[in-house]
């Protein structure tokens, strides 16, 4: 009876047979933005698109490649080239040579088996004892190198992903790079492709680039083998290989896309669960539990149906290669036998054959034993543009449609090109010493060089300020100076450019002309070109609530501190440590904005709790000038920061602030708010047809000067 073994060890290919792709959190959907006749979004959706990888015309397979590698390679070699590069090569090179000792292990097992089932025909009880124990001593031998091998494969990746998240991720909040992809709606979900994509990516091109080399090394090993014992049995491996790669390419060419679209339609659903979480309240007060019920239920029925289909393609393909796998257990058996049965080879050939022809089959056969994995990866790694890898090995470019090729890489590409509106104008934002308004004059031209309370904080020059999506103007012409002390209060209809004028003063909108210049302190322009919490802080209506304890609520964002779950240790990564306010600093401004009562309400400063649900919007917008108050900013920028708040409480934060010396915008509605300003700047609905400006701007000291005189 011929027996047939596996092998002893895992094939050096066996740690890719259960690829598992993980799970993706939800995608957020893009907004789309129509096309405007406006010329000018004409030449900013030009130029935004421009960023994006282009697509050659009716390119050939070897530019496809040549391309593609280069995407791939921009992608994974900095890491290798990065300040841990002498680090990352080092456990490189002990990985491949502990994939080298492995399948050197591998072929000794070959021989090891051939004499042990050569004793056991021959039923040699000496011979046989003898090779049962080097089996023993082999397995204790070759099992250290195999868990190793992995250990280090593991270990190597989570480097290389901790690496490219911190590069990544130090790229995406480079100078508001995540609020211009968000707000332009560039790209979907780019907090999941720094999360799952590239961990995907680190772990899944390590493990295919050793893959490669193992197949490589086991190719060249046990070829030699089989070639030396039946030179037609390794052509005959050779022909049915490459006709299982064929007729599995040809089965499975739907599954790339059906498993894009599943994993797209199992996060649609995801984010909608994710959306009444998120909406809870406001869907219980609307009273919208059937609308979300069917919008849930319809997007489940897409990623049933597109699921069904899923797995109507992979039974189809699996009734072939479940054939493949198993004619291949009998196939080379059946071609040896006979020249066991004239006596020109002994029994533990036909063991030793059958050994080498799977080590060598599986070499040739990574595309069939493989296929559904690599068309389910292939679909994340679209989303970073390293589908090279798989182009490079000759796989998904046999059956990968040219748009999908095309569209990856986005990501970083938009990373790399420091996203602007690029339209003909745009709005200059400057950065100058305070020390230089001091030698500036006014619009009336007297001299303010012995006035320091008269410091100009704020210079706006003939801004017109247009929308970056549609080029819709909403500002004409304005020109305003604020000084230390100068408090303006911006009011004006909905839509007429109130929070826009604030944006274009943070950097965050660029579309338009004009120039802003902020006078700031001269160690803040030595740090990077935008502002810093000690010069200007911004509060917007709702405030942000950062995941933390209430301390941290309070430091953000001057002071950044870790503090571990169990309120232990904190580390600061901020300001200066000598200025950082001390814990009763913390009590005493939280008793100044009236929140003293919330420190015992919620277990002390160091206490976690979702705070943008447990505190009211008046609580949190109360929060928000205790930041204020502890960073002393010179210039404030308030978007309606206490309209959640009663005129009593209101009028007790802007004195605080007042008190704190503080130079403040304001964006609001409310008439009351006018006894805290001493200047109003007025918007009007700008008409897109005329030049003529939409705004004025009041002097309240000014006005009241003149019914006292009156």
């Amino acid at each position: 009876m011929i027996l047939i073994t596996a092998p002893p060890f895992p094939t050096p290919c066996s740690h890719l047979r259960h690829l598992h792709v993980p799970p993706r959190p939800p995608l957020r959907h893009e907004s789309t933005t129509h096309r405007s006749k406006s010329s000018r979004f004409r030449r900013s959706v030009s130029a935004a698109s421009s960023l994006l990888p282009q697509p050659p015309r009716n390119p050939d397979k070897a530019s496809e490649l040549r391309a593609l590698w280069k995407r791939f390679w921009k992608v994974a070699a900095p890491y290798w080239f990065s300040e841990d590069k002498d680090q990352a090569r080092l456990r490189l090179a002990a990985v491949f040579a502990l994939t080298l000792a492995t399948t050197g292990i591998s072929v000794g097992f070959n021989f090891l088996g051939r004499d042990f089932y050569n004793a056991l025909s021959n039923k040699d009880q000496e011979q046989f004892t003898k090779q049962l124990l080097y089996y023993l001593c082999g397995f204790a031998g070759g099992i250290p190198f195999f868990v190793l091998r992995d250990y280090a494969k593991e270990t190597l990746s989570l480097r290389w992903r901790s690496w490219m998240t911190k590069h990544y991720l130090q790229r995406y909040l480079k100078d508001q790079t995540f609020y211009k992809i968000q707000s332009q709606s560039m790209i979907d979900n780019p907090d999941q492709r720094i999360v799952d994509d590239l961990s995907s990516f680190t772990s899944t091109a390590l493990s295919f680039s050793l893959t490669l080399f193992s197949a490589t090394i086991d190719l060249i090993s046990f070829s030699n083998i089989l070639f030396t014992i039946y030179p037609p049995l390794f052509l005959l491996l050779l022909l049915y290989s490459l006709g299982g790669t064929a007729i599995s390419l040809f089965l499975g060419k739907g599954l790339v896309n059906l498993n894009f679209m599943q994993e797209k339609k199992e996060a649609d659903f995801r984010y909608n669960l994710v959306r009444v979480r998120e909406n809870a309240e406001s869907i219980a007060f609307y009273g919208g539990e059937q609308n979300e019920m069917q919008l849930l239920l319809d997007r489940f029925r897409s990623a049933f149906d597109n699921l069904t289909e899923l797995l109507i393609a992979s039974r189809n393909l699996e009734f072939f290669t479940d054939g493949y796998r198993y004619l291949i257990q009998i196939l080379p058996a059946a071609l040896v036998a006979p020249m066991f049965f004239s006596g020109k080879i002994e029994f533990g050939v036909i063991n030793q054959s059958v050994s080498a022809f799977n080590h060598i089959l599986g070499d040739f056969s990574l595309v069939v034993y493989q296929f559904q994995a690599i068309s389910a990866f292939s679909a994340v790694i679209d989303r970073l543009g390293n589908k090279t890898l798989f182009l490079h090995l000759g796989i998904i470019s046999l059956f990968t449609h040219q748009r999908l090729v095309y569209n990856s890489g986005e990501f970083d590409d938009l990373l790399d090109n420091n996203i602007t509106s690029h339209t003909m104008d745009e709005i200059e934002l400057t950065y100058q010493s305070a020390e230089r308004s001091s030698l500036l004059v006014d619009s009336n031209g007297s001299s303010l060089q012995s006035r320091p309370e008269n410091q100009k904080l704020l210079e706006i020059q003939e801004l017109t300020l247009q929308t970056p999506t549609n080029g819709t103007t909403l500002v004409h012409n304005l020109t305003a100076h604020i000084y230390d002390k100068d408090h303006l209060l911006i009011m004006g209809p909905s839509g007429s450019g109130k929070t826009s004028l604030l944006r274009a003063m943070a950097g965050l909108w660029r579309s338009g002309k004009g120039r802003i210049t902020f006078y700031l302190n001269p160690q803040t322009l030595e740090n990077s070109v935008n502002t810093s919490p000690g010069d200007v802080l911004f509060l917007p209506q709702r405030p942000y609530m950062v995941l933390g304890t209430l301390r941290q609520q309070l430091l953000y964002p001057a002071w950044t501190t870790t503090t571990t779950m169990d309120g232990g240790s904190e580390r600061d990564d901020g300001m200066d440590e000598l200025k950082k306010p001390t814990t009763d600093d913390l009590m005493r401004t939280l008793k100044n904005v009236r929140l003293g009562h919330i420190v015992d309400r919620f277990g002390g400063l160091d206490s976690f709790h979702e705070w943008s649900s447990v505190l009211s919007l008046g609580e949190q917008q109360r929060l928000a000038f205790a930041r204020l108050l502890l960073c002393q900013p010179k210039l404030a920028l308030l978007d309606e920061s206490t309209s959640a708040l009663d005129e009593a409480n209101e009028a007790h934060l802007y004195q605080q602030i007042q008190s704190a010396g503080i130079t403040y915008i304001s964006i609001g509605h409310r008439q009351t708010l006018t006894k805290f300003h001493n200047k109003i700047l007025h918007f009007s609905t700008a008409d897109p047809k005329s030049i003529e400006r939409n705004w004025r701007i009041e002097d309240v000291n000014a006005k009241e000067d003149s019914l006292l005189n009156q």
